[in-house]
């Protein structure tokens, strides 16, 4: 899976804010500008009087993308849409199963940590569908040139930064080190979000720091300006025997020239989904699935991380099964 080009990296990475981040405010969305969104209708009203989206961090895209969408759905169906930022996945699935959200922007392997019962999950998760399979989250591990530290397997006995408490970035970390055999007793964690791990490999509090996002990540874009900036390879072999035997996990390439790197680093990725509580009508998530797609052209423009969604790829990956809204949209596609 190759969704970003080193084209698309070079063009856009001045505008590119950071991926899912720490705990912020509740936005509330004004009108939507986009020619798909239109006044509500009977022929598209929802059943539902929220659509309160959980994303990320406030600079994050899951909070630019999803605030983009929640002015589009409240100018098109006149319902009560909003964004609430957060922890980013980990959080986005409690509150989801909590019905204090209806929609929420979350990381696979945090998806399946939910459903399991496992991880940050005392208990399992049920009320939960997919709604769309989104972009890539690339691991992105920084450090200083000056440490030592070229492949993952160096992060041994050194301070890591791997994510804030809750997030997503912090449940793949751990899942990605132990499938090569590192756990937290082999480093020193500390639980960070990606402008305190900035600060703390600038003064030297740290080794390294995972910064998985989609690319590039504008904390590493800011770190790179003064900092002997270096990114930590996943071999490709491990990167493909991760993949084989991890499906939250692909095989990625961080393409040259996207932090200064002069030439292509291995790594892999973990990717994103929009989901929704399985209580929610299927017309009411037909008509949200449907909105999302005919707008994606908005989304896209709000945030260059939206680049990789496409309808394509929808359907791929999946953790959790579709909500029948989504598949009654999908099928209806296919069917043209």
């Amino acid at each position: 899976m190759k969704l970003t080009s080193k084209a698309a990296i070079a063009t856009l990475a001045a505008l590119t804010l950071a991926a899912c981040g720490n705990n912020n405010q509740t936005a509330n969305a004004p009108a939507a500008n986009s020619d798909a969104a239109q006044t509500s209708t009977a022929a598209n009203a929802l059943e539902t009087k929220f659509a309160t989206i959980g994303t990320g961090g406030a600079s994050g895209p899951y909070n630019i993308i999803g605030t983009s969408l929640s002015e589009i759905y409240a100018q098109q169906f006149g319902v009560n849409s909003k964004t609430q930022t957060t922890g980013a996945s980990v959080e986005n699935l409690n509150l989801l199963n909590q019905k204090k959200l209806e929609m929420a922007f979350v990381m696979n392997d945090a998806l399946s940590d939910a459903v399991n019962g496992v991880g940050s999950f005392q208990q399992k998760v049920d009320n939960v569908q997919t709604m769309a399979t989104l972009y890539p989250n690339y691991v992105q591990i920084a450090t200083s040139s000056k440490k030592g530290i070229s492949t993952i397997d160096d992060l041994r006995g050194k301070r890591v930064a791997v994510g804030a408490q809750g997030s997503g970035v912090e449940s793949s970390a751990r899942a990605l080190l132990n499938a090569i055999g590192i756990t937290y007793n082999d480093i020193t964690p500390d639980y960070l979000g990606f402008a305190e791990a900035a600060d703390g490999l600038k003064t030297g509090k740290l080794d390294a720091a995972f910064f998985t996002s989609g690319l590039p990540n504008s904390s590493l874009m800011e770190l790179q300006q003064g900092f002997d900036l270096q990114l930590v390879a996943i071999p490709a072999d491990k990167a493909t025997a991760i993949s084989n035997t991890n499906n939250i996990f692909v095989g990625e390439t961080i393409p040259s020239g996207t932090y200064g790197n002069d030439m292509d680093i291995s790594t892999v990725a973990v990717l994103n989904s929009l989901v929704v509580r399985s209580d929610l009508s299927e017309n009411d998530v037909y008509n949200l699935t449907k909105s999302f797609f005919d707008n994606l052209s908005t989304l896209q423009t709000a945030h260059q991380a939206a680049n990789g969604i496409t309808i394509e790829n929808a359907q791929q990956g999946l953790i959790v099964d579709l909500h029948p809204g989504a598949k009654k949209y999908y099928d209806e596609v296919a069917g043209k």
